[in-house]
């Protein structure tokens, strides 16, 4: 039952990306991945640090003093990427990274994952390994609890 309300959010974040002005030729599809299915190394994931920080290479402006980050760095020795919300969050705000190998036609949900740990605290993703890929992308997304909204970054 709670695995429903996360597709849910997915499919809001899918909608509001595309109204904000993005587009993806043809049918988009994503698979969605509870954060269990992307944690402890299975699906190629790996936990890193909630507090995490690597090269930003894009970035959204949530609103309320929040961004949601994607960052990419050597993590455990390989080029990984990664989502991470931070800023003024609340316990219950959500960020989770999307993984396409299609150039964003279907791609992988991998989250979400609630801030925890008090208000102010950041929040990341599990990690992805990099690909030099044109069709390997991430995208990262995040969810404000109190304010009922969604953005994600655009591909990278």
């Amino acid at each position: 039952m709670k695995n429903r309300s996360w597709r849910g959010l997915a499919a809001t974040a899918t909608a509001l990306t595309l109204g904000s002005g993005l587009s993806i030729a043809g049918p988009a599809t994503w698979a969605s991945a509870a954060a269990a299915d992307c944690q402890g190394g299975r699906n190629g994931f790996v936990d890193i640090s909630d507090d995490a920080s690597g090269t930003v290479v894009r970035s959204v402006d949530m609103g309320a003093g929040r961004s949601v980050t994607l960052h990419y760095g050597s993590v455990t020795g390989a080029q990984r990427g990664w989502a991470k919300i931070s800023g003024t969050t609340v316990n219950g705000d959500l960020v989770w990274m999307d993984w396409t190998t299609d150039n964003g036609s279907t791609w992988l949900q991998c989250g979400p994952f609630a801030v925890d740990r008090g208000p102010g605290t950041s929040k990341t993703s599990a990690a992805k390994t990099t690909s030099t890929s044109a069709n390997y992308r991430f995208r990262a997304c995040g969810y404000l609890k109190n304010a009922g909204q969604t953005k994600c970054t655009s591909w990278w």
